[in-house]
């Protein structure tokens, strides 16, 4: 089913970003000082991400799955109040980037745990919606919402990785980097 493999590969695309948000946390709680900026970027991508692809993607999945399998609300609910909750923990450090990029007092280590406290919760949000989500999907949802669905999701993780290139070079620079190979494929 190429829906879920397109899922899966924005999974996979998350995984990374969030591997490079892992290192800077890292690099922060053995007490140095990481790149602030580029936390600024992939906080930034992963709030846009979210926006325009998290959000209206459950909103189709919990719609759809409500009509056809009724007994999936206990799982689409627990995943839209995590989705809720990651985008409060989100926001949050977004705020304390904002304050830290201008010189503000921010204790490290507080902002070191909610980066971490983050950045596992995000992880285990993605776990569930492979888990939970994907095979509802592909037991209840016809061809026709897979159409659907696919209007919601990014062009493909090429499109998406391209666009990340431009509006966020120095995350660009560091999935390379920490890939070994150029993030898109030639």
């Amino acid at each position: 089913m190429p829906m879920l493999k397109q899922l899966r590969q924005d999974h996979a695309n998350m995984a990374r970003i969030l591997h490079v948000l892992q290192l800077k946390q890292k690099a922060l709680a053995e007490g140095e000082r990481p790149n602030f900026q580029l936390v600024r970027e992939v906080v930034d991508y992963i709030l846009d991400y979210m926006a325009g692809f998290t959000l209206p993607l459950e909103e189709i999945c919990t719609e759809r799955l409500k009509e056809m399998a009724p007994h999936s609300e206990t799982v689409t609910e627990r995943l839209s109040g995590q989705y809720r909750q990651l985008k409060a923990r989100l926001n949050r450090l977004s705020r304390d980037i904002d304050a830290i990029l201008m010189d503000v007092a921010v204790p490290m280590d507080q902002f070191s745990d909610d980066l971490r406290n983050y950045l596992e919760s995000h992880r285990n949000y993605l776990r569930e919606e492979r888990e939970e989500l994907f095979p509802l999907i592909s037991e209840y949802f016809s061809d026709e919402d897979l159409v659907r669905l696919s209007h919601a999701l990014p062009a493909n993780a090429t499109a998406e990785l391209e666009r990340l290139q431009g509006a966020y070079p120095e995350l660009y620079a560091e999935l390379r980097d920490n890939t070994n190979s150029d993030p898109l494929p030639a």
